[in-house]
C-alpha cells in the first residue's frame, strides 16, 4: 500500500527558554500561540471506507516508541525479542525491526480501519545510527512522515541536541552550521506535532511546545497529551536545556485533561514518556497475571495510578519494554499502558471503542496487544529509496573499516556487566592514560551511552568480523567528549553506591568498568548496601577511601548524569578526544584480520542474586 501523500503542515510553537534559546525564539517569534496550535484538529488518514456511522465506533490506535533513528534493521540482540511459550518456556524471534518493514506492517494494520491514528511516546530521534544521526536526524523525521505519524511525545533524547535542534526538527530549516545535506533540498521538518507539556520555560510558565493535540475525523474526537519524564534534565546536557523546567508527569497530564474537558475532549490518551519494568522480558507475556513476581514495576506504576480517570490509555516508552498490562486508575477501574519495546521492532495495536453519544472511550472494550514488526514481508519501497538516499551520502565515512572482532561483541539489556562495556571502558582507560592526556588510572562508562552490539556478520560489503566506522559510530552516536578527573576513594565508592540508591534503587544503572577495577555487588541486599565496600580494588590493591584517583569518564557522567551526583564533586579536569574518537583508535590498534579481537570476558563485577 502507498503511503498517503503528506499532511498539510501547520506551524508549531516553540517558546524561547531564555537567554541560551534566543535562537529558538528568533525562529518562532511569528507562530501562533501554543494553545491555538494545540487545539487544531488531526484529518486523519481515513484508510479504508468509511463505517462506523452508529453509535459506537471502534478507533484503532497504534503506537510505537523509542525508535532512536533504527531506520535500517538492527543487528545482534537490538534485532532480537523473546517469544513466551504456552508452556512457559521462551525462544529467540530473529531478524526484527526496520523502517521498511515497520511501515508495511502498520499500513497493513490499518486497512479496513477508517478511524485509525498513529501515535508515539518519544525518542523517536537521537542516539541514533549513522545513517541517520550523521545528518542530524532529518532522515528520520522523513521517514516518520512517510509512516504518517500523527503525534509523538517528546522523550529525554529530543533533546540531545538541545531545544534548538527540537525547533528545527519540529519546523524544518536546514541545520545552522553544517546546511543543507542535500543540494537543491530544505528539510522540511514533521509534519506531526511533538508534544510537550510538562516542559517549561522557567520564567514564563509556559509550554516549550504544544501541550496537546486532538485528532478528529467525522465528529470522533481523541485528544492526546505528550509529556517526557520529569527526570529529563539528569539524562542529557544540561547546555542545551539551560531555561527549561520539566514538571511533574501526573500533575501536567491532569492539568491538561482538565483543559481538554472543558473544550469538550472527553476521549483521552497519554503519550507519555516515562515506563515500567515487566517481570518478564517477553513481549507477549501477559503483566496482568496474577501472583508474585509477575506483573510490573517501575516508575509507570504509580503514575498511572494517578493520572485522572478522565485519561482513557497511556501509550509509554523510556525503558525499552514491552507491554500491554492493566492498572487501574485513581477510581479502581483499568485503564491499558502499552509500550512496543525500542527500534521498531513492536508496534502496538489498541482498540479504542468510542461512543458517539457521551463522547468517551468505553474502557471495558479496550484491548491492546504488541505485535512484532517482522521481515518476512515486502519492505516499502518508499522506505527503501529513502534509506538508500541517506546511504549514498553516508557511504565514504560509514564504511571506512577502523578493526576486527572475533565474535559477536553483545550489550545485553538485562546484564550488569556487558562485554561490549568492558571493551569501552578499556578504550576509554587507554585513551586518557598517558600523562599528557589525563594520566586516569580507572575509566567508568554509563551503560546507557551504549546503544547497540557489535556483530560479528557484515552489515555490508566490507566482510565478516570487520568493524565500520559506521557500526562503531552505531554503538556510541552521542559523541561525548572524555574527561580525566580527580576523585577520592571514598568519592568511588559512593559512585558505585549511587548505581543502586537513590533514583537508580528501583532500575539499576551499573557503570561499566575499565580491566583491573573490580569489585562484588550484593542484589540480595537493598540501596546502598548492594555494593561491597571491602571488595572495591584496583589492579588488586583496595581502594583508600583518602587517596586521591584519576578517573576517566566522558562529560556526561562528570557532570553528574544517571544520577551519579558525586560525580559532580571531581576536581582537577582535563578534557580528551570524543568517546567515539577512543573507541575506534582502540579497535584499530588492537585488532587485524588476522589477529581479530576476543569477546572480553565480562568478569570485572561479581554478582551475588
Amino acid at each position: 500500500m502507498a503511503a498517503t501523500p503528506r499532511k498539510n503542515k501547520t506551524a508549531r510553537r516553540i517558546l524561547a527558554a531564555g537567554a541560551g534559546l534566543v535562537t529558538v525564539g528568533a525562529l518562532v517569534a511569528a507562530m501562533p500561540s501554543a494553545g491555538a496550535a494545540g487545539d487544531r484538529s488531526g484529518g486523519g488518514h481515513g484508510h479504508g471506507h468509511d463505517k462506523g456511522q452508529g453509535r459506537l465506533v471502534d478507533v484503532q490506535l497504534l503506537s510505537f516508541n523509542d525508535l532512536h533513528g533504527n531506520l535500517e534493521p538492527p543487528t545482534g540482540s537490538s534485532g532480537r525479542l523473546t517469544h513466551l511459550n504456552e508452556d512457559g518456556t521462551t525462544r529467540t524471534i530473529e531478524g526484527v525491526g526496520g523502517v521498511e518493514y515497520l511501515a508495511t506492517h502498520l499500513r497493513q494494520a490499518r486497512q479496513g480501519h477508517p478511524y485509525s491514528i498513529t501515535a508515539a511516546a518519544g525518542d523517536m530521534i537521537g542516539a541514533s545510527p549513522l545513517v541517520s544521526g550523521l545528518f542530524h536526524d532529518e532522515p528520520t523525521i522523513e521517514a516518520l512522515n512517510r509512516l504518517d505519524l500523527d503525534v509523538t511525545s517528546v522523550g529525554n533524547h529530543e533533546f540531545d541536541e538541545g531545544a534548538r535542534e527540537l525547533a528545527r526538527m519540529q519546523n524544518g530549516g536546514c541545520h545552522p552550521t553544517e546546511g543543507c545535506f542535500e543540494k537543491g533540498k530544505r528539510f522540511q521538518g514533521a509534519d506531526f506535532p511533538y508534544l510537550a507539556a510538562n516542559v517549561t520555560n522557567e520564567k514564563s510558565g509556559k509550554p516549550l511546545l504544544d501541550p496537546y493535540f486532538v485528532w478528529e475525523r467525522n465528529g470522533v474526537r481523541i485528544g492526546f497529551i505528550g509529556v517526557t519524564l520529569e527526570g529529563t534534565a539528569d539524562i542529557v546536557s544540561a547546555e542545551g536545556i539551560k531555561g527549561l523546567k520539566f514538571g511533574d508527569e501526573v500533575e501536567t497530564i491532569n492539568k491538561y485533561a482538565k483543559v481538554l474537558e472543558r473544550k469538550g475532549v472527553k476521549s483521552i490518551v497519554a503519550l507519555l514518556h516515562e515506563g515500567g519494568l515487566p517481570a518478564s522480558g517477553a513481549y507477549n507475556y501477559d503483566c496482568d497475571s496474577p501472583g508474585p513476581g509477575n506483573g510490573i514495576s517501575g516508575p509507570i506504576v504509580d503514575i498511572a495510578k494517578n493520572v485522572s480517570p478522565q485519561v482513557d490509555a497511556l501509550v509509554t516508552g523510556h525503558t525499552h519494554q514491552a507491554y500491554a498490562c492493566t492498572i487501574p486508575d485513581p477510581a479502581g477501574k483499568p485503564r491499558t499502558v502499552t509500550s512496543a519495546a525500542s527500534f521498531g521492532r513492536l508496534y502496538t495495536d489498541t482498540t479504542l471503542t468510542y461512543d458517539r453519544r457521551t463522547k468517551d472511550i468505553v474502557r471495558t472494550a479496550v484491548a491492546s496487544a504488541n505485535h512484532v514488526v517482522s521481515r518476512d514481508v515486502k519492505p516499502a519501497r518508499d522506505m527503501t529509496r529513502l534509506i538508500d538516499r541517506w546511504k549514498t551520502l553516508a557511504a565514504p565515512i560509514a564504511n571506512r573499516p577502523v578493526g576486527h572482532i572475533a565474535a559477536d561483541i553483545e550489550n545485553p539489556i538485562d546484564a550488569y556487566e556487558k562485554p561490549l562495556g568492558d571493551l569501552i571502558a578499556d578504550a576509554q582507560l587507554e585513551g586518557m592514560a598517558p600523562a599528557d592526556k589525563g594520566g586516569a588510572q580507572l575509566a567508568l562508562m554509563n551503560p546507557g551511552g551504549i546503544r547497540a552490539p557489535l556483530s560479528h556478520k557484515a552489515s555490508g560489503a566490507e566482510g565478516d568480523g570487520v568493524v565500520t566506522y559506521g557500526e562503531a559510530y552505531t554503538v556510541q552516536p552521542f559523541t561525548n567528549m572524555m574527561t580525566a578527573v580527580d576523585l577520592t576513594g571514598a568519592q568511588l565508592v559512593t559512585a558505585l553506591q549511587q548505581q543502586v540508591s537513590g533514583p537508580n534503587q528501583a532500575a539499576p544503572k551499573i557503570l561499566q568498568v575499565s580491566k583491573g577495577f573490580t569489585y562484588t555487588l550484593d542484589m540480595t541486599k537493598t540501596g546502598a548496601d548492594r555494593v561491597v565496600v571491602s571488595s572495591v580494588r584496583l589492579n588488586g590493591e583496595p581502594i583508600d577511601p583518602a587517596k586521591t584517583y584519576r578517573v576517566a569518564m566522558n562529560e556526561f557522567l562528570s557532570g553528574g548524569g544517571d544520577g551519579f551526583t558525586v560525580l559532580k564533586e571531581h576536581k582537577n579536569k582535563l578534557v580528551g578526544a570524543s568517546d567515539l574518537d577512543m573507541f575506534t583508535a582502540y579497535l584499530t590498534a588492537h585488532s587485524s584480520a588476522s589477529a581479530p579481537l576476543p569477546v572480553p570476558a565480562a568478569d570485572r563485577i561479581t554478582v551475588i542474586k
